[in-house]
């Protein structure tokens, strides 16, 4: 077989497997937004350490830590790009206040039509993503080729940062009892709009790491509290 398998990458393989399932749990159905946000917070928590992981092995060849790059970004643009505007356009689909609000403009138009523009900014989002991968790829690549010493800092808001944001966002549903559709939306075209607006963001040490990871799994624990157990 192509490809590479050993312990170096199966975070990243885990993380894509999550995301996909999570894809596919949200749109299924009726829509299940918030059980596709439990996978897009596991793949934050592989994604806190593939990297990681992939630095134990010594002497690992060129194309092995090529590869493990390579997939790094495309397992981050179906986690944190593709599965956060599942989770969005679920959340349409199965809003009764959103479909209301609609009905209820002054500008006469069918409520899908109004849904198709909103999808459409869910599909910017995506867009945007992936523009902050490929340009991040880019311009590490130019300035490992100049410098030795390790990244710390970033341009632009890091597309990882989205398995922390959306499920916040998630949560306010319990928090207020409103319909957050709206405000997902809004937080998707500000955390879209973040991704490639030159902001420097400090690059995380492990202390970081663990606080972020933290407040992660406090989200799922709430999330799975009020789905799960405070029905």
């Amino acid at each position: 077989m192509i490809g590479f398998y050993d312990y170096t990458v199966i975070l990243t393989y885990f993380s894509l497997l999550s995301a996909t399932t999570g894809i596919v749990v949200s749109l299924s159905g009726g829509g299940h937004p918030y059980y596709g946000c439990f996978f897009l917070l596991f793949c934050g928590l592989c994604d806190a350490f593939d990297g990681k992981v992939a630095r134990t092995k010594k002497g690992r060849t060129k194309m092995e830590m090529d590869f493990g790059i390579q997939i790094d970004s495309l397992s981050d643009l179906v986690a944190f790009g593709v599965l956060p505007a599942c989770i969005g356009a679920a959340l349409i689909r199965v809003s009764p206040y959103l479909t209301n609000m609609l009905e209820g403009l002054p500008v006469r138009w069918e409520t899908a039509s109004w849904k198709f523009v909103l999808h459409a900014f869910l599909v910017l989002y995506v867009l945007a993503a992936m523009i902050r991968l490929a340009y991040y790829n880019v311009t590490e690549e130019e300035r490992q080729s100049k410098e030795k010493t390790a990244r710390k800092e970033y341009l632009g808001l890091p597309v990882t940062s989205a398995a922390l944001i959306f499920p916040f966002v998630l949560l306010l549903q319990y928090l207020t009892k409103a319909d957050i559709t709206v405000v997902y939306l809004a937080a998707s075209i500000l955390t879209g709009a973040l991704f490639i607006t030159p902001i420097r963001v400090a690059k995380p040490g492990l202390r970081g790491i663990l606080i972020m990871v933290g407040i992660g799994a406090l989200e799922f624990f709430l999330l799975l509290f009020w789905k799960v157990i405070g029905k």
